[in-house]
């Protein structure tokens, strides 16, 4: 299952006294991740002969599965990158240290906010990231004029919910197929969550209660949570939805409207070029709401090499490497002195919505609880129900219920 590993140094300068090696996990990713990760590490081995990293490259399918299975075996690498969201699961299985005394004051200062709420569990630090991610809403500034559609200025300009519908309506009227909006439909798994519980947060609602953490039941499946996905399949139901099977909704013209993530912007810049705009997400009463998080690093409990792999984290969080990854993948960079030199993200820049998004209250992580997997299971499979026209209430009942079954079965996760 593991691709391959990159030995930070042969066998002589590994036995060379006052050496210390540490292992590392990196999933494989898109190609530019890959190529800038190696880059990385044959940069850091180069710069510091007193600590050398040895990286493996794990499949991102089986990713989860390899860590589980290195636990059990005792064999997990010193530090390791991994889904963000996981975070939780993994400090209550007891794989990660608290980073809190690893890094520098002044370095945790020049993270996003969200790079540290996502990060973070039980007030300690467990995770960084050196990017995040984000939402929003690409369009054709030329189609929303012709359709006379107003045009947010911020996140806190977002369009109503009504605004949104009404805008769809008046679009669909200059379309031949009325479909005007892409939501990424042809896009599975942790998508659903990650692009539309936000909408639940905005209504008012949300995918369990965040205050302990006991419960999904009458908050998923509560009234502000239902009605925002029933305006969702209204959506899907009135027509304005394509469904994407070709992933060139936009790209392509058929739609005026996309709601996809900051990795889109490289396609939908050479498509739309400078018709191209970026609006926040519809506010559903609460404010607008957009996901965030992503792959973060870790230093596992057990491995004997703590100091030495936040030593390769602190290179990682440089200003330079940030950026170097930022462009492999297009992600928003987490510091904001990398942010301040990303043509894209700094003040101005085409992408600047989603560093408002981040390091304002627009952002939201996903639920900070062990029982994460077991929540965007369940959000998956009513999501699914829901684009098929299922019953919206059964829909989230059933996925409260299965919920809290879990909080019940692992005696709420303490």
């Amino acid at each position: 299952m593991i691709a391959f590993t990159l030995a930070a140094c042969d066998d002589a300068p590994q036995r060379a006294s006052g050496v210390t090696q540490i292992d590392a996990w990196f999933h494989t990713g898109q190609e530019g991740e890959r190529q800038t990760i190696l880059d990385q590490v044959a940069r850091f081995n180069k710069i510091d002969p007193a600590v050398q990293v040895r990286l493996t490259l794990i499949p991102e399918r089986s990713y989860n599965a390899q860590v589980q299975a290195a636990a059990i075996a005792g064999d997990l690498p010193d530090i390791l990158e991994f889904d963000g969201p996981y975070l939780y699961n993994y400090v209550w299985q007891g794989h990660l240290r608290p980073l809190d005394n690893l890094l520098p004051s002044e370095l945790k200062a020049d993270l996003l906010p969200s790079i540290i709420r996502q990060g973070s569990y039980r007030e300690h630090l467990y995770g960084v990231g050196t990017f995040d991610s984000g939402l929003g809403l690409y369009a054709r500034r030329s189609r929303l004029k012709r359709a006379g559609v107003r045009i947010p200025k911020g996140p806190a300009d977002a369009w109503t919910a009504q605004e949104f519908k009404a805008a769809l309506k008046a679009l669909a009227k200059k379309d031949k197929d009325r479909a005007v909006l892409d939501m990424k439909l042809n896009y599975t798994g942790e998508w659903d969550t990650y692009a539309f519980s936000p909408l639940l947060e905005s209504a008012g609602g949300d995918l369990i209660e965040r205050r302990d953490y006991l419960s999904a039941m009458g908050v998923l499946n509560g009234r502000a949570a239902v009605s925002a996905m029933k305006q969702l399949q209204s959506w899907i139901q009135g027509g304005y939805v394509d469904p994407n099977v070709d992933d060139g909704a936009f790209t392509g013209g058929r739609v005026a409207l996309s709601w996809a993530g900051h990795w889109e912007y490289p396609r939908y810049a050479q498509a739309a070029g400078k018709d191209l705009i970026v609006l926040p997400l519809p506010d559903f009463g609460r404010g607008s709401r957009t996901g965030q998080g992503s792959w973060v690093w870790g230093i596992t409990a057990k491995g004997q090499h703590a100091a030495a792999a936040a030593t390769f984290l602190k290179f990682l969080l440089r200003s330079d490497e940030v950026l170097a990854m930022a462009a492999a993948n297009g992600a928003v960079p987490a510091t904001y002195s990398a942010i301040e030199k990303s043509e894209l993200y700094r003040p101005g820049g085409a992408l600047r919505l989603f560093v408002e998004q981040l390091a304002g209250v627009y952002s939201v992580p996903r639920p900070q609880t062990p029982a994460y997997p077991v929540i965007t299971s369940a959000f998956q499979a009513a999501f699914m129900d829901i684009r098929n026209n299922g019953d919206v209430q059964a829909a989230l009942d059933k996925a409260a219920a299965v919920i809290d079954q879990d909080i019940a079965d692992n005696k709420g996760y303490r």
